[in-house]
């Protein structure tokens, strides 16, 4: 089912989006966690910037 989805995001003359990845520590627990987004590749500078 994930094909699908990524297959559809590819599409000709589309917006193309770019997964980010964050690693964001609990101020709880000192741990990490990843925090995933998908942005349009336009808005990746600034969703990194947040």
């Amino acid at each position: 089912m994930a094909k699908k989805v990524v297959a559809t995001l590819k599409k000709e003359g589309g917006v193309t989006y770019a997964k980010v990845i964050k690693a964001v520590k609990s101020e709880k627990t000192g741990a990490y966690t990843f925090r995933e987004e998908m942005v349009p590749t336009t808005m990746v500078q600034d969703t990194l910037k947040k």
